[in-house]
């Protein structure tokens, strides 16, 4: 860690000209803008590719990229705001881009995707651009090649004007951090459109194509849209056999959910639902995580999960069944989504007149990655308490900005799932 002041590595009794900051709350409050601002300008970075944009989140990153430079900040407080100010921002951000992919491919659909495959030639599609997806799919249409997605691609099969392809044929394998094992038993091409791809193995190296901001050394790159490369590629592969798969269900956008108000609230008052949890965020490949196949697992039966981004799939391949017709898992879909998650709680909490943190509703959330850190950061912008944060504390939170979360918002860290749930299914 460098002093903020002299840009040095500090040092017992290191100062310079009697200032030398090494103040690492501040440090701490610093490093969580940056992670903040790299998941909006993430989120920025897709809107921007539908010719979608806000001067307010372009503002903001700017000014408070500059906040973080040498000799500029060292008040706490205004520190602190700014941390908050980066969840405000990034609630617009996250609203562009769900207005970006509405109006561009269509408002989400429950849909059951395939897992097996199918008999061809055949791209596995990983990241989260959707427009990348759509672009390929254009491109290899009628050209005898199935394409299939993996990861947080997985709710791209709710969007009308992308689900329309009868080559888009299922969805293959599940979270990031299965990367090699799955594209390893996956045998046709593959392109990676953004972060959340690992280092490759030599074994499947030859047939991986990168595109966008996705770079790997070694892998060709597209350029553009021009998916030629990848089309040849993918063709020149023997043909994928066929294999059965199970179905998943995804495309539970907050458009639904108010269209479902009704019948959602009637089952609350009746008692037939209890409480809803909201259980996801992104993976990781700590053995922690496991907490959250645990803990969704023990939720009682009269109650409903929603979940988004990877960590979904922890437990998505379970069977939670319905109340009254309402799946008991409701997928909202990627990362990218969390603004559709957010708009249901604040859909509920209107129906009854009441604010989120009154709700029957736990937020049981995986953090891993910089978009993890933003979302969070809404969510305390927000002011919703009570969230249990997994599968381990963050590194560059200190003890007293975690002190400062933990009495201003009630954050909880993760512990043993049975006595979490008791916790939750008391407030």
């Amino acid at each position: 860690m460098l002093c903020l002041q002299c840009s040095q590595t500090p040092q017992t009794g290191c100062l310079k000209k009697g200032v030398c900051l090494k103040d690492e709350d501040l440090h701490s409050l610093q490093d969580t803008l940056i992670f903040g601002l790299k998941g909006i300008a993430a989120y920025a970075y897709h809107a921007r590719k539908l010719n979608y944009s806000d001067p307010d989140v372009d503002s903001f990153i700017t000014e408070a990229l500059f906040s973080t430079l040498t000799n500029v900040n060292f008040d706490m407080k205004r520190a602190l705001d700014l941390v908050l100010k980066a969840g405000e921002i990034n609630l617009k951000a996250m609203e562009l881009l769900d207005k970006a992919h509405t109006e561009r491919f269509g408002e989400p659909e429950l849909t059951p995707v395939f897992t097996g495959t199918k008999k061809g030639h055949a791209i596995l599609v990983t990241g989260h651009d959707l427009l990348d997806l759509y672009e390929l799919l254009r491109q290899t249409e009628n050209k005898g090649i199935n394409v299939y997605t993996n990861g947080e691609m997985l709710p791209a099969h709710s969007y009308p004007e992308i689900k329309k392809f009868p080559h888009l044929i299922g969805n293959f394998g599940t979270s990031w951090v299965n990367q090699h094992e799955d594209f390893e038993n996956f045998q046709g091409a593959i392109l990676a459109t953004t972060n959340c791809v690992l280092v490759p193995k030599d074994s499947y190296k030859d047939r991986l194509f990168t595109c966008g901001v996705a770079g790997l050394e070694g892998v060709p790159h597209i350029k553009g849209w021009d998916f030629t490369p990848l089309i040849e590629k993918a063709l020149s592969l023997p043909e994928l056999e066929e294999t059965e798969g199970r179905t998943i269900l995804t495309g539970f956008h907050h458009k639904q959910a108010l269209a479902m108000a009704d019948k959602i609230v009637e089952a609350i008052k009746s008692g037939k639902i209890r409480h809803f949890f909201l259980i996801g965020g992104c993976d990781s490949t700590h053995k922690a995580s496991e907490y959250f196949r645990k803990f969704a697992k023990a939720v009682p039966n009269d109650c409903v999960i929603l979940t988004l981004a990877c960590g979904k799939f922890r437990f998505n391949d379970i069977d939670f069944g319905t109340i009254d017709g309402i799946p008991r898992l409701l997928d909202v879909g990627q990362c990218n989504n969390a603004y559709s998650a957010i708009q249901i709680a604040v859909a509920l909490a209107n129906a009854f007149g009441t604010s989120v943190n009154e709700l029957p509703l736990s937020l049981v959330v995986s953090w891993f990655e910089q978009k993890a850190v933003a979302i969070l950061l809404t969510l305390l912008y927000l002011g919703i308490k009570r969230i249990y944060l997994g599968p381990r504390p963050p590194a560059f939170l200190t003890p007293n900005v975690a002190k400062i979360l933990e009495d201003a918002y009630e954050i909880r860290f993760i512990g043993n799932p049975e006595e979490d749930l008791k916790k939750m299914l008391r407030n």
